[in-house]
């Protein structure tokens, strides 16, 4: 239950104390050169707001400080200009002194010279709970590192401390930065680890326990503020306790810096669901509880769990370093992500959170039916597809787009191309996708400096090689780049299928399938999107035509629209009344049969399970954990 908030007095500008001092010096052992300590507190919380010190020292007295607040975040790809939840701006020097600052362009700062010290406040707005987003409230403060802390150029390399301010000393706090003897302050190394460090502080429920993979310990942790109930958290622990052990299976061992991983997770009525993957923690958002959601809830956080190794420390030379103040464009999104996306299935199947191997099927026929049948195949790559993340990212425009006919996410396209990967890998080499991921780990997660960032981050070449190392076949891995990543062709899911024992079929046989998203209109429905190449398409219906009648019978709304849509058969030619930009018109449409894909066991349709189809399945989807 949410703990009775009591504010804290807000706290005046003034020369640097004793106790601040030591904080930003770090106590008895000082660092030489520059340093960076940040303090947040919230003593109005209700309404959404903190309170922010950035105090930059050892900073050039000769030139202006150029402070910044982040325009993008790690684990995005588009821009999200988090100044402009930043108000109420001053600085002063170390005595305290009133230091002048201009603005030079929407982004940031810039600070008079002074001492060597600039103490910069602001107060910061936040009331969005999700992976990129500040969220406070009288109930926690969920703190997405770029959406909270300005940061100053030329200080990116220095040490940073930083004390969270608990407005309720019973509420804790949840971080992957590094702890002191204060529970109320925590370090990082850079500027890079600091922004990619999201915390929790709150009334925080804690499950620990210790993962042995490889020889090495780490402490796993789900930190949650949720509305349930212990017995219900405990029930889910146990199933993220298999994930977990089934992912640090694959790779035969568990990546740390600490030897601590920590999943900070917000199950509240009033989040908005989200993932986000951190180096040494994941931050997971629903609005569903664990009664209601539990299993869906699951999937993110095998997904954000497997990114520890995959886009953290496997990272593409695209995305390292991040940078703050861009869009951050990777054309091997479809890997970091969409590779991801296709594990974290097959881990909830080894795990035995999917239940069943239908169940597993069910799940995975989203992304093959969405690539074998959606238009946006037919204009982009793989590889292009991941290049547009800046524009699809939780990306923000008011102009009408045409991507629901020319985009396919890269976590979707990734995901099958993932599968039929792997079942290639399987059937003609006696290799596997996790051998391919071992492989990358190899020779490019293992490789990380102190820093705490990848030495050695990949390109889509370095991808190409190492499945030709893998498979032992250049050409292969070449012709799969050329045509299945770069180029547009799909794979033979069908038959890449049928050794396994899984059959592609039509998902809804003699449904008929118009082909246009529809919306509520005054007086009809409104199309929102006509698919290329579907029924609607082709009789000329388009976005912002608005559906009268269907076949003679009156449209009020979507629904019944989607409705008469529904009575009709496949090759049912129907005339619809319309009303269009060009006046009241009449179109004849023929449904087509609905194109989704399911795939389906074959055991469920009545056809034989062989032998060898139970191998290549117990092979590819058992559990891998305790072998």
């Amino acid at each position: 239950m949410p703990t009775t908030f009591r504010p804290r007095p807000v706290r005046a500008l003034a020369p640097l104390t004793a106790a601040a001092a030591l904080l930003l010096s770090g106590g008895a052992h000082a660092q030489a050169g520059p340093r960076v300590a940040y303090e947040i507190a919230f003593p109005n919380a209700v309404h959404h707001e903190a309170e922010v010190s950035a105090t930059f020292t050892g900073v050039p007295t000769a030139r202006p400080l150029q402070v910044r607040m982040s325009r993008s975040s790690p684990g995005r790809y588009a821009l999200h200009e988090f100044a402009k939840n930043v108000y109420r701006v001053r600085a002063v020097d170390g005595h305290g002194r009133a230091l002048a600052v201009t603005r030079p362009d929407p982004y940031g700062w810039t600070v008079a010279p002074g001492d060597g010290t600039v103490r910069f406040t602001y107060t910061l707005f936040g009331d969005r709970t999700d992976g990129t987003y500040a969220g406070i409230d009288p109930t926690h403060a969920h703190l997405n590192m770029p959406a909270t802390f300005a940061f100053a150029r030329g200080l990116e390399g220095a040490p940073i401390r930083v004390a969270f301010r608990r407005p309720v000393a019973a509420w804790s706090i949840a971080t992957q930065l590094m702890p002191t003897a204060d529970a109320e302050v925590f370090t990082a190394p850079n500027l890079q680890y600091f922004m990619d460090s999201p915390t929790e502080v709150g009334p925080i429920s804690w499950r620990t326990w210790h993962e042995t993979a490889g020889g090495r310990d780490v402490t796993v942790r789900i930190a949650m503020h949720h509305v349930g109930t212990d017995a219900e958290l405990d029930a889910f622990t146990a199933q993220v306790k298999r994930i977990v052990a089934e992912e640090a299976a694959l790779y035969g061992g568990m990546p740390s810096d600490r030897g601590v991983y920590t999943f900070i997770v917000d199950y509240l009525p009033w989040a908005d669901g989200d993932g986000m993957e951190h180096r040494n923690s994941t931050i997971v958002t629903s609005s569903r509880s664990l009664a209601a959601g539990a299993k869906r809830n699951l999937q993110t956080m095998a997904h954000e769990f497997f990114h520890q190794w995959n886009v953290e420390r496997i990272r593409p030379r695209s995305l390292e370093p991040f940078d703050f103040e861009r869009a951050n464009m990777s054309g091997e999104l479809w890997f970091a992500e969409g590779f991801t996306n296709y594990f974290h299935g097959v881990m909830l199947r080894r795990a035995g959170v999917f239940a069943t191997d239908a169940e597993w099927a069910a799940g995975a026929s989203g992304a093959v039916s969405t690539v074998l049948t959606a238009p946006g195949r037919n204009f982009f790559s793989a590889a292009d597809m991941a290049r547009q993340a800046p524009f699809v990212d939780a990306a923000q425009s008011i102009d009408p787009q045409n991507r629901q006919n020319t985009f396919i996410s890269y976590y979707t396209y990734g995901e099958a191309l993932g599968l039929g990967l792997d079942l290639t890998l399987r059937e003609r080499y006696g290799k596997s996708l996790d051998d391919y991921m071992r492989a990358m780990w190899a020779q490019y997660g293992t490789h990380q400096s102190a820093a705490l960032a990848p030495e050695r981050p990949y390109t889509l070449a370095d991808l190409r090689r190492v499945l030709g190392e893998v498979s032992g076949d250049t050409a292969f891995a070449r012709d799969f780049f050329r045509r299945h990543v770069e180029g547009l062709e799909p794979l033979d899911y069908a038959a890449l299928l049928a050794p396994a024992g899984f059959a592609l079929r039509p998902a809804h046989p003699g449904r008929a399938w118009f082909g246009a998203a529809v919306d509520d209109a005054d007086d009809g429905a409104e199309v929102t999107t006509a698919q290329i190449g579907s029924p609607a398409y082709a009789s000329g219906i388009d976005r912002g035509d608005v559906i009268l009648a269907v076949g003679g019978r009156a449209v009020a709304n979507a629904d019944s629209a989607l409705a008469s849509f529904a009575a009709h058969r496949p090759g049912d030619e129907v005339a619809v009344q319309l009303r269009s930009r060009t006046g009241p018109r009449t179109v004849t449409v023929r449904f087509g049969q609905d194109p989704a894909l399911a795939i389906v066991p074959v055991e469920t349709l009545g056809q034989p399970l062989t032998d060898a189809m139970r191998a290549l399945r117990q092979a590819w989807l058992a559990p891998k954990a305790g072998r």
